[in-house]
């Protein structure tokens, strides 16, 4: 089965939002981010979209907030999509993997980074006025970025940044076929060039937390992310990859 990895595109976008979707559908960190899956349906068209409430979690809100996500991978981040050449449809993206670029932390961030940050941001407010948060927890939301950002801060210690790997997926029925360790090999040969690298976090150890291994990340810390006693919240894996 002849892979073939391409830098994702702005074509590529509906194709790359569906393999999340899928691979993602009950992901232990969207369970737990977004809670009420119950109100998890499609948006009838007769109802407009100043009538929906923020707490419906709806497919089509995710699919606008990806899409401002891919736009800006495609031009700041290592985005990429995978294909079969030799498939009945090879124009089928199978998988896509986003990679955020390393920083060295002594550097100050660029302008055409800083804006595109804004504009990216401006972008999640108006989609948040228009459909809600789409049964988000923000409370949950902001538990897990002081979490991830104290990890960080004790895991991240080479002076070259991290090749950040955010999301690798791939369509159910395409899982165990080389795909994903395609999209992965793309920047890991990458970063093993530049002499830097890479991150990831992992909502499953069984069995996320063993391929990665088997692709020389090595587990550094567990990330539990919960409200309180009662919540039994969820564990995300951080795990680095040295050059």
């Amino acid at each position: 089965m002849p892979i073939q990895i391409t830098p994702m595109t702005e074509a590529d976008i509906p194709g790359a939002i569906d393999t999340i979707q899928q691979a993602f559908a009950d992901d232990p960190y969207n369970n737990w981010i977004y809670p009420d899956r119950s109100k998890a349906r499609p948006i009838p068209l007769s109802i407009p979209i100043s009538a929906l409430t923020h707490q419906q979690l709806s497919p089509e809100r995710n699919r606008v907030s990806l899409t401002l996500r891919c736009k800006w991978g495609i031009r700041h981040g290592l985005f990429h999509v995978a294909r079969d050449t030799s498939a009945p449809d090879p124009s089928l993206i199978l998988g896509c993997s986003m990679w955020l670029l390393p920083h060295p932390p002594s550097q100050p961030q660029s302008w055409s980074l800083y804006l595109a940050s804004w504009y990216l941001w401006l972008g999640q407010v108006r989609m948040n006025l228009i459909y809600g948060r789409g049964g988000l927890s923000t409370t949950r939301y902001w538990i897990w970025k002081r979490r991830q950002a104290e990890a960080q801060n004790e895991i991240w210690r080479s002076e070259k940044g991290y090749y950040f790997c955010n999301i690798v997926t791939v369509l159910p029925e395409w899982q165990w076929r080389g795909v994903g360790r395609a999209l992965m090999e793309e920047v890991l040969r990458r970063a093993d060039e530049e002499g830097v690298g890479c991150y990831l976090e992992s909502s499953r150890r069984e069995p996320n937390v063993g391929i990665y291994e088997k692709l020389g990340f090595r587990l550094v810390k567990e990330m539990v992310c919960s409200e309180g006693e009662w919540d039994e919240g969820v564990t995300l894996f951080c795990m680095v990859r040295e050059p």
